[in-house]
Protein backbone atom coordinates (compact mmCIF):
# COMPACT_ATOMS: atom_id res chain seq x y z
CA UNK A 1 0.00 0.00 0.00
CA UNK A 2 1.34 3.44 -0.97
CA UNK A 3 2.17 5.74 1.93
CA UNK A 4 0.29 9.03 1.87
CA UNK A 5 2.89 11.80 1.89
CA UNK A 6 0.32 14.47 2.69
CA UNK A 7 1.73 16.58 -0.13
CA UNK A 8 -0.06 17.99 -3.15
CA UNK A 9 1.09 18.81 -6.70
CA UNK A 10 -0.51 20.92 -9.41
CA UNK A 11 0.43 19.61 -12.86
CA UNK A 12 -0.60 21.54 -15.96
CA UNK A 13 -1.24 19.92 -19.33
CA UNK A 14 -1.70 16.55 -17.64
CA UNK A 15 -4.57 14.74 -19.34
CA UNK A 16 -2.03 12.67 -21.31
CA UNK A 17 1.63 12.41 -22.31
CA UNK A 18 4.40 13.79 -20.13
CA UNK A 19 2.09 15.69 -17.80
CA UNK A 20 -0.04 12.64 -17.08
CA UNK A 21 3.04 10.47 -16.48
CA UNK A 22 4.37 13.01 -13.98
CA UNK A 23 1.04 13.08 -12.17
CA UNK A 24 0.99 9.27 -12.17
CA UNK A 25 4.50 9.09 -10.68
CA UNK A 26 3.60 11.55 -7.92
CA UNK A 27 0.40 9.69 -7.04
CA UNK A 28 2.34 6.42 -6.98
CA UNK A 29 4.64 7.78 -4.29
CA UNK A 30 1.72 9.03 -2.21
CA UNK A 31 1.09 12.61 -3.30
CA UNK A 32 -2.27 14.00 -4.37
CA UNK A 33 -2.53 15.91 -7.64
CA UNK A 34 -4.56 18.61 -9.30
CA UNK A 35 -4.32 18.29 -13.08
CA UNK A 36 -5.28 20.72 -15.82
CA UNK A 37 -5.93 20.55 -19.56
CA UNK A 38 -8.33 21.75 -22.21
CA UNK A 39 -10.31 18.51 -22.72
CA UNK A 40 -12.69 17.96 -19.82
CA UNK A 41 -13.54 14.38 -20.79
CA UNK A 42 -9.87 13.41 -21.07
CA UNK A 43 -9.23 14.96 -17.67
CA UNK A 44 -12.08 12.99 -16.09
CA UNK A 45 -10.64 9.77 -17.50
CA UNK A 46 -7.20 10.71 -16.19
CA UNK A 47 -8.59 11.32 -12.70
CA UNK A 48 -10.12 7.84 -12.66
CA UNK A 49 -6.82 6.26 -13.76
CA UNK A 50 -5.03 8.21 -11.03
CA UNK A 51 -7.25 6.78 -8.31
CA UNK A 52 -10.36 8.90 -8.35
CA UNK A 53 -11.29 12.06 -6.46
CA UNK A 54 -9.48 11.01 -3.28
CA UNK A 55 -6.17 11.20 -5.15
CA UNK A 56 -6.78 13.63 -8.01
CA UNK A 57 -8.74 16.71 -9.01
CA UNK A 58 -9.20 18.02 -12.56
CA UNK A 59 -9.75 21.62 -13.60
CA UNK A 60 -10.40 22.16 -17.31
CA UNK A 61 -9.38 25.35 -19.08
CA UNK A 62 -6.80 27.06 -21.27
CA UNK A 63 -3.41 27.41 -19.61
CA UNK A 64 -2.93 31.01 -20.79
CA UNK A 65 -6.21 32.17 -19.23
CA UNK A 66 -5.56 34.10 -16.01
CA UNK A 67 -8.98 33.25 -14.57
CA UNK A 68 -8.27 29.56 -15.15
CA UNK A 69 -4.92 29.87 -13.37
CA UNK A 70 -6.51 31.49 -10.33
CA UNK A 71 -9.47 29.08 -10.29
CA UNK A 72 -7.16 26.08 -10.45
CA UNK A 73 -5.11 27.23 -7.48
CA UNK A 74 -8.20 28.05 -5.45
CA UNK A 75 -9.92 24.74 -6.22
CA UNK A 76 -6.79 22.76 -5.38
CA UNK A 77 -6.57 24.57 -2.05
CA UNK A 78 -10.27 23.97 -1.36
CA UNK A 79 -9.96 20.24 -2.14
CA UNK A 80 -6.58 19.43 -0.61
CA UNK A 81 -5.62 22.38 1.62
CA UNK A 82 -2.14 22.91 0.17
CA UNK A 83 -0.06 22.98 -3.05
CA UNK A 84 3.50 21.89 -2.31
CA UNK A 85 4.57 21.31 -5.90
CA UNK A 86 3.92 22.90 -9.28
CA UNK A 87 4.75 21.32 -12.63
CA UNK A 88 4.42 23.69 -15.61
CA UNK A 89 3.99 21.24 -18.46
CA UNK A 90 1.28 22.86 -20.62
CA UNK A 91 2.64 23.88 -24.00
CA UNK A 92 1.84 24.38 -27.64
CA UNK A 93 3.68 24.28 -30.95
CA UNK A 94 1.23 25.11 -33.76
CA UNK A 95 3.81 26.03 -36.38
CA UNK A 96 6.96 24.56 -37.92
CA UNK A 97 9.67 26.21 -39.96
CA UNK A 98 11.84 29.35 -39.86
CA UNK A 99 10.78 32.31 -37.75
CA UNK A 100 12.11 35.18 -39.87
CA UNK A 101 8.78 35.64 -41.66
CA UNK A 102 6.49 34.00 -39.11
CA UNK A 103 3.12 35.50 -38.23
CA UNK A 104 3.50 37.48 -35.01
CA UNK A 105 0.05 36.47 -33.83
CA UNK A 106 1.21 32.86 -33.79
CA UNK A 107 4.35 33.88 -31.91
CA UNK A 108 2.28 35.64 -29.26
CA UNK A 109 0.07 32.58 -28.82
CA UNK A 110 3.09 30.32 -28.34
CA UNK A 111 4.63 32.62 -25.75
CA UNK A 112 1.31 33.11 -23.92
CA UNK A 113 0.90 29.35 -23.53
CA UNK A 114 4.51 28.23 -23.11
CA UNK A 115 5.95 31.05 -21.00
CA UNK A 116 3.42 33.53 -19.65
CA UNK A 117 1.08 30.80 -18.40
CA UNK A 118 3.97 29.18 -16.51
CA UNK A 119 4.65 32.48 -14.79
CA UNK A 120 0.95 32.89 -14.05
CA UNK A 121 0.62 29.48 -12.42
CA UNK A 122 3.84 30.08 -10.46
CA UNK A 123 2.43 33.36 -9.17
CA UNK A 124 -0.87 31.77 -8.16
CA UNK A 125 0.70 28.81 -6.35
CA UNK A 126 3.16 31.14 -4.64
CA UNK A 127 0.30 33.35 -3.51
CA UNK A 128 -1.93 30.65 -2.05
CA UNK A 129 0.70 28.38 -0.47
CA UNK A 130 4.38 28.42 -1.40
CA UNK A 131 5.22 31.96 -0.25
CA UNK A 132 4.49 31.09 3.36
CA UNK A 133 4.99 27.34 3.38
CA UNK A 134 7.63 26.60 0.75
CA UNK A 135 7.70 23.94 -1.93
CA UNK A 136 9.18 23.19 -5.32
CA UNK A 137 8.42 23.87 -8.97
CA UNK A 138 9.50 22.06 -12.13
CA UNK A 139 9.17 23.70 -15.54
CA UNK A 140 9.16 21.43 -18.58
CA UNK A 141 11.45 23.07 -21.14
CA UNK A 142 13.16 21.38 -24.10
CA UNK A 143 16.61 20.88 -25.57
CA UNK A 144 15.24 23.08 -28.37
CA UNK A 145 15.71 25.91 -25.88
CA UNK A 146 19.46 25.27 -25.71
CA UNK A 147 20.31 26.11 -29.32
CA UNK A 148 19.00 26.71 -32.82
CA UNK A 149 16.40 24.26 -34.13
CA UNK A 150 15.75 23.92 -37.87
CA UNK A 151 12.06 22.93 -37.61
CA UNK A 152 10.80 24.12 -34.23
CA UNK A 153 12.55 27.47 -33.94
CA UNK A 154 9.76 29.44 -32.29
CA UNK A 155 9.07 26.62 -29.85
CA UNK A 156 12.79 26.60 -29.01
CA UNK A 157 12.83 30.36 -28.41
CA UNK A 158 9.89 29.98 -26.02
CA UNK A 159 11.63 27.15 -24.18
CA UNK A 160 14.80 29.24 -23.89
CA UNK A 161 12.62 31.83 -22.19
CA UNK A 162 11.24 29.08 -19.92
CA UNK A 163 14.78 28.14 -18.89
CA UNK A 164 15.59 31.76 -18.04
CA UNK A 165 12.26 32.08 -16.22
CA UNK A 166 13.35 29.10 -14.14
CA UNK A 167 16.58 30.72 -13.01
CA UNK A 168 14.86 34.03 -12.30
CA UNK A 169 12.11 32.46 -10.19
CA UNK A 170 14.66 30.29 -8.39
CA UNK A 171 16.60 33.40 -7.43
CA UNK A 172 13.53 35.36 -6.34
CA UNK A 173 11.74 32.57 -4.46
CA UNK A 174 14.70 31.15 -2.53
CA UNK A 175 15.13 29.91 0.10
CA UNK A 176 11.58 28.61 0.64
CA UNK A 177 10.83 27.52 -2.94
CA UNK A 178 13.09 25.56 -5.26
CA UNK A 179 12.58 26.03 -9.02
CA UNK A 180 14.16 23.77 -11.63
CA UNK A 181 13.57 22.81 -15.25
CA UNK A 182 13.78 19.67 -17.35
CA UNK A 183 14.88 19.86 -20.99
CA UNK A 184 13.84 16.68 -22.82
CA UNK A 185 14.71 15.69 -26.36
CA UNK A 186 12.01 14.05 -28.48
CA UNK A 187 9.62 12.07 -26.30
CA UNK A 188 7.08 9.70 -27.86
CA UNK A 189 3.83 11.58 -27.30
CA UNK A 190 0.99 12.78 -29.50
CA UNK A 191 2.38 16.32 -29.08
CA UNK A 192 5.72 15.36 -30.67
CA UNK A 193 4.43 12.81 -33.20
CA UNK A 194 5.26 14.98 -36.22
CA UNK A 195 8.95 14.70 -35.33
CA UNK A 196 9.13 10.91 -35.51
CA UNK A 197 5.92 9.42 -36.92
CA UNK A 198 6.58 6.83 -39.66
CA UNK A 199 10.34 7.31 -39.19
CA UNK A 200 10.99 6.41 -35.56
CA UNK A 201 13.98 4.16 -36.24
CA UNK A 202 15.62 6.88 -38.33
CA UNK A 203 14.85 9.55 -35.71
CA UNK A 204 16.25 7.38 -32.92
CA UNK A 205 19.47 6.57 -34.80
CA UNK A 206 21.10 9.85 -33.71
CA UNK A 207 20.56 9.09 -30.01
CA UNK A 208 23.48 7.35 -28.26
CA UNK A 209 20.96 5.47 -26.09
CA UNK A 210 19.42 4.05 -29.26
CA UNK A 211 15.83 5.13 -28.68
CA UNK A 212 13.53 8.11 -28.34
CA UNK A 213 12.29 9.13 -24.93
CA UNK A 214 9.05 7.98 -23.32
CA UNK A 215 6.99 10.04 -20.86
CA UNK A 216 8.20 7.96 -17.93
CA UNK A 217 11.77 9.14 -18.58
CA UNK A 218 10.72 12.72 -17.84
CA UNK A 219 8.37 11.71 -15.02
CA UNK A 220 11.19 10.06 -13.09
CA UNK A 221 13.33 13.17 -13.37
CA UNK A 222 10.46 15.40 -12.26
CA UNK A 223 9.63 13.20 -9.28
CA UNK A 224 13.26 13.43 -8.17
CA UNK A 225 13.40 17.21 -8.49
CA UNK A 226 10.15 17.40 -6.49
CA UNK A 227 11.56 15.30 -3.67
CA UNK A 228 13.49 15.98 -0.50
CA UNK A 229 16.49 14.22 -2.08
CA UNK A 230 16.78 17.26 -4.38
CA UNK A 231 16.57 19.68 -1.47
CA UNK A 232 19.82 21.49 -2.37
CA UNK A 233 19.10 21.80 -6.09
CA UNK A 234 17.55 24.95 -7.49
CA UNK A 235 17.86 27.08 -10.61
CA UNK A 236 19.07 24.13 -12.69
CA UNK A 237 17.98 22.67 -16.02
CA UNK A 238 18.27 18.89 -16.16
CA UNK A 239 18.77 17.61 -19.72
CA UNK A 240 16.95 14.32 -20.37
CA UNK A 241 17.90 13.51 -23.95
CA UNK A 242 19.20 9.96 -24.34
CA UNK A 243 22.64 11.44 -24.93
CA UNK A 244 21.61 13.43 -28.02
CA UNK A 245 23.61 16.51 -27.11
CA UNK A 246 26.75 14.37 -26.90
CA UNK A 247 26.72 14.48 -30.69
CA UNK A 248 26.75 18.27 -30.84
CA UNK A 249 30.53 18.45 -31.07
CA UNK A 250 31.00 15.40 -33.28
CA UNK A 251 31.67 16.16 -36.93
Amino acid sequence: MTTDTGRVALVTGASRGIGYSIAEALVARGDRVCITGRNEDALKEAVERLGGPDRALAVAGKAANEEHQAETAERAMAAFGRIDYLVNNAGTNPVFGPIAEMDLGVARKVFETNVVSALGFAQQVHRVWQKENGGATVNIASIAGLGASPFVGLYGVSKAAMINLTTQLAHEMAPKVRVNAIAPAVVKTKFAAALYEDREEEAASSYPMGRLGVPEDVAGAAAFLLSDQAGWITGQTLVVDGGLLLNAGVS
